[in-house]
């Protein structure tokens, strides 16, 4: 290990192991071909954890691993760290006021979702499969360009070549929302306006989409009655990081930390 691109991390006397800088780097992002810069981020959120870790045990902070997700539970350290943020973090909840102004600032930010009402052609294939889904593309593009040349025969079409169940109804999925489809074929619709047809198959992991956007229909702006929970949350969320960002930042200034720089700019 190069010490001097790569120092030994000491907070309070308390070496932060290079084994664990290393396996952070991954959760962290840098330019291609500069690793130094993804292991100075690695040391500074390893350096910052072993500083929360520190003050959690000297608060006597009791660890109750909670469960995170289904048969996934915190470990021991991620408990103490939120049990120290709930005891050293508290914050005010916003008032009426507060809310009131965050929505009049721009009403039309809070809407419905968008409902697309969609049709499509499914040329089914393992995109894992380069041989299958190859010769699934070739289908795919002659089907786009009947499609194109003959968007009345749009359903018809689909009824004879789709692999989809839809094809019972010529292809149509009916209304869908935001997250009711994979990313890919979501992100196809958000190209389109009313009535076009993708010119180039949509790949997904199901296969290759022909997609048709037979309407588009604009999420309503909400009233105030209707976002104000969610407003509120917004704002104690963001003035509660704005807190353990300073909380945080009262620890690094009152600790003896070597080999990297955590000062506030």
């Amino acid at each position: 290990m190069n010490s001097a691109l790569f120092p030994d991390v000491i907070v309070n006397g308390e070496l932060v192991p290079h084994t664990l800088i290393a396996a952070e780097t991954q959760n962290q992002t840098a330019p291609k071909g500069k690793p130094g810069l993804a292991w100075r981020k690695a040391a500074n959120a390893m350096a910052v954890r072993t500083l929360l870790l520190q003050e959690a045990r000297s608060r006597q902070i009791a660890a109750d691993p909670q469960e995170v997700s289904p048969g996934r539970f915190e470990t021991e350290e991620e408990a103490l760290i939120r049990g120290l943020l709930d005891d050293a973090v508290n914050v005010d909840l916003p008032s009426a006021e507060d809310i009131r102004a965050e929505w009049g600032k721009d009403p039309d930010r809070f809407r419905a979702p968008v409902l697309w009402e969609v049709s499509h052609i499914l040329i089914a294939c393992d995109p894992r499969d380069e041989a299958a889904t190859s010769k699934a593309r070739v289908r795919a593009t002659v089907l786009a360009g009947f499609a194109m040349s003959d968007p009345t025969g749009f359903a018809a079409l689909a009824a004879r070549e789709s692999d989809c169940a839809s094809r019972s109804s010529g292809g149509s999925l009916g209304q869908i929302g935001p997250g009711d489809t994979v990313p890919e074929f979501e992100a196809a619709l958000k190209t389109l306006k009313d009535g076009e047809i993708t010119a180039e198959p949509v790949l997904t992991r199901h296969g290759y989409h022909v997609i048709r956007l037979d309407a588009l229909a604009d999420g309503a702006v909400l009233p105030f009655d209707a976002v104000r929970s969610k407003i509120a949350m917004a704002l104690e969320k963001t003035e509660w990081a704005r807190a353990a960002r300073a909380f945080i930042d009262q620890l690094v200034s009152a600790a003896d930390i070597t080999g990297i720089d955590l000062r506030p700019d």
